[in-house]
Protein backbone atom coordinates (compact mmCIF):
# COMPACT_ATOMS: atom_id res chain seq x y z
CA UNK A 1 0.00 0.00 0.00
CA UNK A 2 1.67 3.60 -0.93
CA UNK A 3 2.87 5.54 2.10
CA UNK A 4 0.93 8.29 2.23
CA UNK A 5 3.67 10.55 3.98
CA UNK A 6 5.54 10.03 0.55
CA UNK A 7 5.34 10.94 -2.84
CA UNK A 8 7.61 9.31 -5.47
CA UNK A 9 8.24 10.86 -8.84
CA UNK A 10 10.50 9.29 -11.72
CA UNK A 11 12.53 12.22 -13.17
CA UNK A 12 13.72 11.61 -16.49
CA UNK A 13 17.60 13.06 -17.47
CA UNK A 14 17.35 16.90 -18.11
CA UNK A 15 14.09 17.56 -16.56
CA UNK A 16 14.58 20.45 -13.88
CA UNK A 17 12.45 20.33 -10.47
CA UNK A 18 13.90 23.33 -8.45
CA UNK A 19 10.66 25.45 -9.30
CA UNK A 20 7.92 22.54 -8.61
CA UNK A 21 9.93 20.97 -5.76
CA UNK A 22 9.84 23.81 -3.98
CA UNK A 23 5.81 24.11 -4.52
CA UNK A 24 5.34 20.80 -3.67
CA UNK A 25 7.22 21.80 -0.54
CA UNK A 26 5.22 24.97 0.39
CA UNK A 27 1.87 22.96 -0.23
CA UNK A 28 2.16 19.98 1.12
CA UNK A 29 4.82 19.72 3.52
CA UNK A 30 3.78 16.84 5.54
CA UNK A 31 4.74 14.78 2.24
CA UNK A 32 7.92 14.21 1.26
CA UNK A 33 8.32 14.40 -2.68
CA UNK A 34 11.33 11.44 -3.44
CA UNK A 35 12.75 12.07 -7.06
CA UNK A 36 13.74 8.85 -8.47
CA UNK A 37 15.77 9.03 -11.88
CA UNK A 38 15.20 6.77 -14.93
CA UNK A 39 14.59 6.46 -18.53
CA UNK A 40 10.77 5.47 -18.38
CA UNK A 41 8.17 5.66 -16.30
CA UNK A 42 7.37 1.95 -14.33
CA UNK A 43 4.49 1.62 -11.79
CA UNK A 44 6.55 -0.32 -9.34
CA UNK A 45 8.95 2.23 -8.17
CA UNK A 46 7.13 5.79 -8.80
CA UNK A 47 3.60 7.37 -8.66
CA UNK A 48 4.32 9.64 -11.29
CA UNK A 49 6.51 10.80 -13.43
CA UNK A 50 8.44 13.74 -15.39
CA UNK A 51 9.32 11.94 -18.85
CA UNK A 52 10.15 12.43 -22.64
CA UNK A 53 7.01 11.64 -24.60
CA UNK A 54 4.67 9.49 -26.37
CA UNK A 55 3.87 7.08 -23.43
CA UNK A 56 2.04 3.84 -23.70
CA UNK A 57 -1.65 6.00 -23.48
CA UNK A 58 -3.40 2.25 -23.03
CA UNK A 59 -1.62 1.84 -19.14
CA UNK A 60 -1.14 5.99 -18.53
CA UNK A 61 -2.66 9.61 -18.41
CA UNK A 62 -0.05 11.92 -19.93
CA UNK A 63 -0.27 15.96 -19.70
CA UNK A 64 2.25 17.17 -22.05
CA UNK A 65 3.74 20.30 -20.63
CA UNK A 66 6.50 21.92 -22.83
CA UNK A 67 8.32 20.69 -26.26
CA UNK A 68 12.32 21.25 -26.33
CA UNK A 69 14.43 22.94 -28.45
CA UNK A 70 16.82 19.89 -30.38
CA UNK A 71 20.59 21.22 -30.56
CA UNK A 72 23.85 19.36 -32.04
CA UNK A 73 26.57 18.83 -29.68
CA UNK A 74 29.94 19.50 -31.32
CA UNK A 75 33.70 20.78 -29.99
CA UNK A 76 34.33 24.25 -29.52
CA UNK A 77 36.41 24.75 -32.36
CA UNK A 78 34.59 22.88 -35.10
CA UNK A 79 33.24 25.08 -37.95
CA UNK A 80 29.92 24.56 -37.52
CA UNK A 81 30.16 26.62 -34.65
CA UNK A 82 30.27 29.68 -36.98
CA UNK A 83 26.44 29.89 -37.00
CA UNK A 84 24.14 30.67 -34.18
CA UNK A 85 21.77 28.16 -36.02
CA UNK A 86 21.97 25.33 -37.73
CA UNK A 87 19.54 23.18 -40.24
CA UNK A 88 20.27 19.11 -40.51
CA UNK A 89 21.53 19.94 -43.80
CA UNK A 90 24.60 21.25 -42.30
CA UNK A 91 24.69 18.04 -41.01
CA UNK A 92 25.67 16.58 -44.19
CA UNK A 93 28.72 14.42 -44.37
CA UNK A 94 28.80 14.74 -40.28
CA UNK A 95 28.77 11.43 -38.33
CA UNK A 96 26.46 11.68 -35.99
CA UNK A 97 26.33 9.45 -32.81
CA UNK A 98 22.79 8.19 -31.65
CA UNK A 99 23.13 6.37 -28.34
CA UNK A 100 21.08 3.33 -27.55
CA UNK A 101 19.36 6.07 -24.58
CA UNK A 102 18.44 8.69 -27.97
CA UNK A 103 14.71 10.19 -26.96
CA UNK A 104 14.60 11.37 -30.74
CA UNK A 105 12.80 9.75 -32.95
CA UNK A 106 14.61 9.90 -36.23
CA UNK A 107 17.64 8.71 -38.62
CA UNK A 108 20.30 10.44 -39.41
CA UNK A 109 21.70 10.09 -42.65
CA UNK A 110 24.91 9.81 -41.62
CA UNK A 111 24.95 7.83 -38.60
CA UNK A 112 27.97 5.87 -36.75
CA UNK A 113 27.62 2.26 -36.89
CA UNK A 114 28.77 1.85 -33.05
CA UNK A 115 25.94 3.30 -30.96
CA UNK A 116 26.99 4.04 -27.32
CA UNK A 117 24.85 3.02 -24.47
CA UNK A 118 23.89 6.23 -22.88
CA UNK A 119 23.68 9.85 -23.59
CA UNK A 120 26.72 10.28 -21.49
CA UNK A 121 28.96 8.09 -23.17
CA UNK A 122 28.36 9.50 -26.82
CA UNK A 123 29.22 12.90 -25.01
CA UNK A 124 32.74 11.98 -24.32
CA UNK A 125 32.99 10.28 -28.07
CA UNK A 126 32.08 14.00 -29.35
CA UNK A 127 34.61 15.27 -27.12
CA UNK A 128 37.13 12.42 -28.64
CA UNK A 129 36.03 14.07 -32.16
CA UNK A 130 34.54 10.42 -33.03
CA UNK A 131 31.21 12.25 -34.31
CA UNK A 132 28.42 14.86 -33.49
CA UNK A 133 25.42 14.60 -31.02
CA UNK A 134 21.77 15.32 -31.83
CA UNK A 135 19.67 15.62 -28.42
CA UNK A 136 17.32 17.77 -26.97
CA UNK A 137 18.99 21.19 -25.51
CA UNK A 138 18.18 19.63 -21.43
CA UNK A 139 20.29 17.21 -21.96
CA UNK A 140 23.15 18.98 -23.70
CA UNK A 141 23.35 21.38 -20.25
CA UNK A 142 23.28 18.21 -17.94
CA UNK A 143 26.41 16.94 -19.59
CA UNK A 144 27.92 20.19 -21.01
CA UNK A 145 31.98 19.85 -21.29
CA UNK A 146 34.11 22.91 -21.37
CA UNK A 147 35.54 21.68 -24.98
CA UNK A 148 32.33 21.32 -26.16
CA UNK A 149 29.03 23.72 -26.95
CA UNK A 150 26.07 23.31 -28.85
CA UNK A 151 23.66 24.96 -31.62
CA UNK A 152 20.06 24.55 -31.83
CA UNK A 153 18.86 22.39 -35.38
CA UNK A 154 15.45 24.28 -36.47
CA UNK A 155 14.46 21.57 -38.49
CA UNK A 156 15.53 18.45 -36.41
CA UNK A 157 12.59 16.30 -34.89
CA UNK A 158 11.93 17.44 -31.37
CA UNK A 159 11.43 15.72 -28.01
CA UNK A 160 8.14 16.66 -25.54
CA UNK A 161 8.44 16.40 -21.77
CA UNK A 162 4.74 15.32 -20.25
CA UNK A 163 3.82 14.16 -16.50
CA UNK A 164 2.04 10.82 -16.41
CA UNK A 165 0.84 8.27 -13.83
CA UNK A 166 -1.41 4.82 -14.17
CA UNK A 167 -4.82 5.09 -15.83
CA UNK A 168 -5.79 3.55 -11.78
CA UNK A 169 -3.24 5.50 -9.92
CA UNK A 170 -4.84 8.94 -9.60
CA UNK A 171 -5.07 10.07 -6.37
CA UNK A 172 -5.03 13.14 -4.19
CA UNK A 173 -1.57 13.63 -4.19
CA UNK A 174 -1.12 13.10 -7.94
CA UNK A 175 -3.70 15.90 -8.53
CA UNK A 176 -1.61 18.11 -6.46
CA UNK A 177 1.50 17.40 -9.00
CA UNK A 178 -1.01 17.92 -12.02
CA UNK A 179 -1.79 21.43 -10.29
CA UNK A 180 1.84 22.59 -9.48
CA UNK A 181 2.82 21.59 -13.04
CA UNK A 182 0.06 23.08 -14.80
CA UNK A 183 0.65 26.37 -12.63
CA UNK A 184 -2.59 26.09 -10.48
CA UNK A 185 -3.20 28.54 -7.50
CA UNK A 186 -2.87 26.62 -3.81
CA UNK A 187 -6.48 27.67 -3.27
CA UNK A 188 -7.78 25.94 -7.05
CA UNK A 189 -10.03 23.33 -6.72
CA UNK A 190 -10.16 22.47 -10.00
CA UNK A 191 -10.12 18.55 -10.23
CA UNK A 192 -10.77 18.02 -6.29
CA UNK A 193 -14.22 17.23 -4.62
CA UNK A 194 -14.90 20.81 -3.28
CA UNK A 195 -16.35 19.85 0.69
CA UNK A 196 -19.88 21.80 0.34
CA UNK A 197 -20.35 24.55 2.04
CA UNK A 198 -22.58 25.06 5.04
CA UNK A 199 -26.07 26.36 4.16
CA UNK A 200 -26.75 29.75 6.11
CA UNK A 201 -29.74 29.90 8.26
CA UNK A 202 -31.32 32.79 9.39
CA UNK A 203 -33.11 32.90 13.23
CA UNK A 204 -36.55 32.78 13.27
CA UNK A 205 -38.39 35.83 14.96
CA UNK A 206 -40.23 35.75 18.04
CA UNK A 207 -43.69 36.07 17.36
CA UNK A 208 -45.54 39.17 18.52
CA UNK A 209 -48.15 39.13 20.74
CA UNK A 210 -51.19 40.44 19.67
CA UNK A 211 -53.59 43.09 20.87
CA UNK A 212 -56.69 41.53 21.99
CA UNK A 213 -59.28 43.28 19.46
CA UNK A 214 -61.08 46.45 20.08
CA UNK A 215 -64.71 46.42 21.20
CA UNK A 216 -66.62 48.66 19.39
CA UNK A 217 -68.46 51.36 20.88
CA UNK A 218 -72.78 51.11 21.06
Amino acid sequence: MPDPSTFRLLVVPGVTMAKWGRMWSERRPGVELLLVPGQAFDPAVADAGLVRLPVDQDALHAIPLYTETTVVVVPREHVLTAADSLTLADLDGETVLRPLDDPLDWSPATVAEHRPDTTATAVELVAAEVGLLVVPQSLARLYHRRDLTYRPVSDAPTSSVGLVWPRDGHTDLVEEMIGIVRGRTANSTRGRVAEPAAKKTTPRRAARPQAPPRRRGR
